[in-house]
């Protein structure tokens, strides 16, 4: 498929993306040492709703537009609330803008902290410099996302998150993906990897968690989230998360978040998966 973004900002699957990301980098931040974040296809870092893309399609009104106007129950709400935060001010203005993963980062980053952002796409790259060209605390590089989180790997801080988010043009990049994190954690095996990807195709995606599973890397933790049936000719309806050395707490989140956000966001056959793909 492929999965260009412009298209999709502010959808169920960025809503999704976004709450997890959000809750990785706060449980960082619990420790004072710094922490580095590499963002291995950044996009624009800000996404215009108004513009032309976004508004053919108009799906952040079913994602983020609908989380905003839901009534979550206090668990919930303590979950997604610094992510609600970040994203409300931006859908609340008169030429509605979703933040996308760099900003969501850059705001939940201390000041000791740093960012790495990869992003081939001209157009994407230009926006990106165009967001963060006062960001003193971050690094652009306009290079293939899966040659960065191999070369920038292990950070000096030695801790960290590497979020690989393709837009999935090729159709082996399942594989390309699985092999680069692989590949980054013989060298940092100690780093938090997040892999997003789509779910058009139920086989491909359960080959991808098999090979996680099979592979000898420790402690995977696959999440999914389903709005509606899967149809190959329809928009994308659900998508996963792969994460290597989550949080000790954020299984626990998950069995909360993900019911609550498969019956705020969905519109039929609805559904979720929480579940370890290896332990230690």
């Amino acid at each position: 498929m492929n999965y260009r973004h412009e298209f999709h900002a502010g959808n169920f699957a960025d809503v999704f993306k976004h709450l997890v990301l959000s809750r990785v980098l706060l449980y960082l931040c619990l420790k004072p040492a710094p922490f580095r974040y590499l963002d291995t296809h950044a996009g624009s870092g800000l996404y215009d709703l108004s513009r032309e893309e976004a508004a053919k399609t108009q799906e952040w009104r079913t994602g983020i537009g609908r989380l905003l106007k839901a009534a979550a129950p206090p668990k919930v709400k303590e979950i997604i609330g610094p992510y609600v935060r970040i994203a409300a001010p931006h859908i609340g203005e008169v030429a509605p803008h979703y933040p996308g993963s760099p900003w969501i980062a850059k705001a939940l980053l201390r000041p000791q902290d740093k960012m790495l952002l990869c992003e081939l796409h001209p157009r994407a790259f230009a926006d990106l410099k165009a967001v963060f060209r006062s960001e003193t605390r971050t690094k652009l590089f306009e290079m293939d996302g899966y040659m960065g989180l191999c070369a920038f790997v292990p950070p000096v801080e030695r801790r960290g998150l590497a979020l690989i988010d393709p837009p999935f043009e090729q159709p082996d990049e399942f594989e390309r993906a699985f092999r680069a994190i692989k590949k980054a954690w013989r060298k940092w095996a100690t780093g938090i990897y997040m892999l997003w990807y789509p779910v058009k195709d139920p086989a491909a995606a359960e080959a991808l968690a098999r090979a996680f599973a099979k592979d000898g890397l420790k402690r995977v933790l696959r999440l999914e989230l389903q709005v509606d049936a899967p149809e190959p000719e329809r928009p994308l309806s659900r998508c996963g998360i792969i994460i290597v050395n989550p949080p000790y707490r954020l299984e626990a989140e998950a069995k909360v978040l993900l019911p609550w956000l498969a019956q705020t966001l969905g519109s039929g056959k609805t559904g979720f998966i929480s579940e370890w793909l290896a332990e230690e």
